[in-house]
């Protein structure tokens, strides 16, 4: 068992975000997107698919029994508020807020390195699996507001990650939840770097 993951076994759900497919400009196309989340409050369903209320704009990409719910380390959004201020786009002084980059879930005390593919969240009533890291696109680097967001979320492994339902129920913000560990060969960072390893060649 790796040393790292013995302090990180429980976290906490510190918000839940949905949203609805919205116009977004990429490059100077006019596209929708449903990567614009804000917060729920109270209790929510989580189906197979996600959480109620929730869309995805390209089922190719998003969504899905694999898919179904992203979620992000809410640790990272104080580095990507810095990023985006440093790389040009000084208009957006505003501290980003949970749901931002696109999260449903903005989780307290795990993070991509300690997360491995199989591993679950318990939350009691609910369990998500961990099946994959996040690709970000375009529609990411339109959000952030500069041209290099998809690359820094690649090369920090700030990236978040992909969750499939084992068993559906109510969630609601403030819930702590355990790792019960999977077989634990892919850590969710080691996924990503991966990933862009074959994108690269």
């Amino acid at each position: 068992m790796p040393s790292s993951f013995r302090h990180v076994v429980s976290g906490t759900l510190i918000s839940i975000q949905t949203g609805q497919v919205r116009p977004l400009m990429v490059g100077g196309r006019k596209m929708v997107s449903a990567i614009g989340k804000t917060a729920v409050a109270g209790p929510i369903e989580v189906g197979v698919l996600g959480l109620a209320g929730d869309d995805q704009a390209d089922l190719s990409v998003h969504g899905g029994l694999s898919k179904a719910v992203y979620a992000l380390p809410s640790e990272h959004l104080a580095w990507w508020q810095v990023q985006r201020q440093t790389r040009g786009a000084t208009m957006f002084e505003e501290a980003l807020t949970p749901g931002y980059l696109g999260e449903n879930l903005s989780l307290q005390g795990v993070l991509e390195q300690d997360l491995f593919v199989g591993d679950c969240l318990n939350f009691g009533d609910v369990v998500l699996r961990v099946t994959q890291p996040r690709e970000p696109c375009g529609k990411f680097n339109a959000v952030m507001g500069y041209a290099g967001a998809a690359k820094d979320m690649v090369d920090s492994g700030r990236c978040g990650f992909y969750l499939a339902v084992d068993k559906p129920g109510t969630l609601r913000a403030g819930a702590s939840f355990h790792v019960v560990q999977g077989h634990r060969s892919v850590s969710i960072l080691q996924a990503l770097q991966y990933k862009a390893w074959k994108h690269r060649r």
